[in-house]
């Protein structure tokens, strides 16, 4: 595993990461000036209203998109001193994604989607490693079944395991949850939260959900581009009362559904 002999406690850090699109005067600012960390083992959230910059930041620290200026380092890479060629190494190797519409191919079995990015790379999984894996996302019994003999919480898992095969520094996730039920979700998040507390993996996670924020070891609150606050051990309720200052949610739509606890998920 590369770098192990760094004395950093960061699995990403991002120093003053400005993006902009567009030239001249049809230029829109996504990030202006963010710098933060995400340490080894942590979870962590994303959150803002719509066009806060969340997806940017997200594919910036994952090496998806090049900030027009600032510093992004992965495990002590520095990512915009790499050629894309060095980048999809690194993004093949070092990280796992999780997107919200799973991703998977049809025609290929649960353990061959899992499979597929070492696949791609001209490598085989250690033995009995996607057997731990799908054991690990509660699928051993389904290695054969493809994504439509599966529900959608199973699919979802069955890109967690696609995301942990390879053993992941940082594993970026997408809205993970936005297509599940809260039941299906809440599984979805404890695996993410396991993950982090027990394979001490990084996961940074962009939702628009109180309650799976509350998940997280903290939130970080985006608007406008800006990193304008932080929430540790959060709670959903906190977490929709900030979002509601900051003008992310109708006012009958503050509070997380009733049924819902107001503790973190630790």
């Amino acid at each position: 595993m590369p770098n192990d002999g760094s004395t950093t406690t960061d699995a990403v850090r991002m120093t003053e990461v400005r993006k902009v699109y567009g030239k001249r005067d049809n230029q829109v600012v996504a990030l202006n000036g963010v710098t933060t960390r995400f340490g080894r083992g942590t979870f962590t959230a994303i959150m803002g209203p719509s066009g806060s910059g969340k997806s940017t930041l997200l594919q910036c620290a994952a090496g998806l998109d090049r900030p027009t200026s600032g510093s992004v380092l992965l495990e002590d890479h520095e990512l915009s001193d790499m050629n894309e060629t060095r980048l999809t190494m690194l993004r093949r190797d070092r990280i796992g994604f999780i997107f919200q519409a799973f991703n998977l191919l049809p025609v290929l079995t649960v353990r061959q989607n899992v499979t597929l990015p070492l696949r791609l790379a001209g490598r085989k999984p250690a033995r009995g490693r996607v057997k731990s894996v799908l054991e690990q996302v509660g699928l051993g019994e389904r290695s054969k079944h493809r994504p439509a003999e599966l529900s959608g919480g199973q699919q979802q898992r069955v890109a967690i395991a696609r995301a942990l095969i390879s053993d992941p520094a940082v594993i970026f996730a997408d809205e993970p949850t936005g297509a599940l039920d809260t039941r299906t979700a809440r599984g979805v998040l404890g695996l993410l939260q396991h993950s982090a507390q027990t394979a001490g993996q990084t996961i940074v996670m962009v939702t628009h959900d109180p309650v799976a924020a509350s998940y997280a070891d903290r939130v970080l609150f985006l608007a406008d581009g800006n990193l304008v606050g932080e929430l540790r051990s959060p709670t959903a309720e906190a977490v929709a009362e900030r979002m509601t200052h900051l003008g992310a949610f109708a006012e009958e739509d503050a509070l997380p559904a009733p049924a819902m606890t107001g503790e973190g998920h630790r």
